[in-house]
């Protein structure tokens, strides 16, 4: 056996050679055998030899060696390279010098083709022709012998374990189940066409098929019913009902019919009710500040206030204003004096500060409440008004001068924070009927106007011709006057 490498590629004709090549023996002994050249041309691999197996029947050692065959050298008997000595080391058989490269070597000079013809000397002369021989007998043909014991293995020494010339291996030499074992008893089970073991391979049960499932056994039809306990389940119908469980919503999120309600108190918060409400909390207005309305009496420590004197409000505090000259009301006069609430507060009289008032009997006062869009909040009826300075505890010089606060009643009213005019009116009179403390004017207008805001309110300005309180009124109307001393008026409960 000559084995190559394992694969031989000639690129240039598209040839790829592999495997072993086997040489049996003839008769005789010989051989004959075509095998690539070591060094052919455009070979890949290059550079290597054939590995020679003998595989010889009744030889006690076969012998493995390296040959190279050039292609110089087109026919090689392998008796002239194969090694004679198995116990020498191995190596490559390789061929001696030529005929031609010996003549070269001793000084031949020219081309083998040249060479060859130097060997060829001149014809000699035609020799006589010989009687011919008589012809031998044909002897007889002789029995066939007996076959010969069978060779040794090649390469391959052995297959799972089995050394022959022929192997032949059985499925349990694979460890592989024999094909005939399919469907057969002690065998293996088919599959059918749906990939199923087929109704015949099965086995035949006893009592009917199956006896429990678990742990519940079938009915007289041999149906099992479960129920979710009989599986660690929890019944669909408690499924969003009460002592169940919650149910989920598309998007994975608890619905909101079944989201627990909390008050206020179990999470630790205040209700809503309780903003603005008493002990409660304070609320926010649209510029996120406190309310006048929530925030605590504003009062100044140690002084005087006006409910100190028990007014709800007033223009001024008459204490600190002089009064060098008597002033006045000037029949058909609404005076209009500015009031600021800064908390809700509850009223039903005006109050005007007299200097000698002696009161009169007839019914021609009046005196009523503008808010400061001009809108009338409240309006008494005409009315007497009794002397001043007659209230409980009043000095003696207050009660013998008229001098004191004199109320005028209407109907009870609740003023919400805001800028507020008090209005008096004297309807009929003569000039010097009532003397008022006053704030002394010492200009065209008012000194009590003077703001700086861009929502300005005059405290202090007057319209005459008034024989009523109107319903609304407008300090920038053109009968609208503010050149007088101004009244001082309060407001109380």
């Amino acid at each position: 056996m000559f084995r190559a490498p394992s694969l031989i590629t000639f690129g240039a004709y598209d040839v790829i050679l592999g495997g072993p090549v086997t040489a049996p023996l003839d008769a005789t002994g010989a051989f004959e055998v075509e095998l690539p050249a070591t060094d052919a041309p455009g070979m890949n691999p290059s550079g290597w030899s054939y590995t020679v197996a003998e595989q010889l029947a009744g030889v006690a050692m076969n012998r493995v060696y390296q040959v190279l065959l050039p292609a110089e050298a087109p026919e090689v008997d392998l008796a002239d390279i194969a090694p004679t000595d198995p116990s020498t080391p191995n190596y490559v058989a390789v061929r001696g010098d030529s005929a031609y490269e010996v003549a070269v070597k001793a000084g031949f000079a020219g081309t083998v083709e040249q060479w060859l013809a130097s060997l060829v000397g001149p014809q000699g002369a035609k020799g006589d022709t010989g009687a011919t021989g008589p012809r031998g007998a044909t002897g007889p043909q002789g029995p066939q012998g007996p076959q010969g014991p069978a060779g040794a293995p090649g390469v391959v020494q052995s297959v799972n374990g089995k050394s022959a010339a022929a192997v032949v291996l059985a499925a349990a030499d694979v460890g592989a189940i024999p094909a005939t074992a399919a469907g057969t008893a002690n065998g293996v089970a088919q599959l059918d066409a749906s990939g199923k073991v087929p109704a015949a391979q099965l086995p035949a049960t006893s009592g009917g098929g199956v006896r429990t499932v678990n742990g519940v056994t079938p009915d007289g039809s041999g149906n099992v019913t479960l129920t979710a306990a009989n599986v660690s389940a929890i019944p669909a119908a408690d499924e969003g009902a009460a002592n169940g469980v919650a149910t989920l919503g598309a998007d994975g999120i608890l619905t909101s019919a079944q989201r627990p309600n909390y008050t206020a108190a179990q999470v630790g918060a205040l209700a809503t009710t309780a903003r603005g409400a008493a002990s409660g909390v304070a609320s926010l207005d649209a510029t996120t500040r406190i309310p006048i309305a929530q925030m605590p009496t504003a009062v100044a420590k140690n002084t005087w206030t006006p409910q100190a004197l028990g007014f709800q409000a007033w223009s001024c505090d008459p204490y600190g204003v002089a009064n060098p000259a008597a002033k006045y009301l000037t029949p058909q006069r609404l005076y209009l004096t500015g009031i600021n609430i800064t908390e809700s507060t509850t009223v039903t009289k005006a109050v005007m500060f007299a200097r000698g008032y002696g009161g009169v009997t007839t019914n021609r006062y009046m005196a009523g409440i503008y808010r400061e869009d001009g809108t009338r909040v409240v309006a008494s009826s005409p009315v007497a008004l009794t002397m001043a300075g007659q209230e409980t505890g009043a000095l003696p010089g207050m009660v013998s001068n008229h001098i004191g606060a004199v109320p005028l009643s209407f109907a009870s009213t609740t003023l919400a924070p805001g800028r507020y005019w008090v209005a008096w009116l004297m309807t009929v009179g003569g000039t010097a009927d009532f003397s008022f403390f006053h704030v002394q004017n010492e200009a065209p207008v008012a000194t009590a106007n003077f703001f700086m805001t861009t929502t300005p309110f005059p405290r202090a300005w007057y319209i005459t011709a008034q024989s009523t309180l109107p319903t609304t009124v407008s300090p920038t109307a053109a009968t609208a006057l503010a050149d007088h001393d101004i009244p001082i008026v309060a407001l109380a409960a």
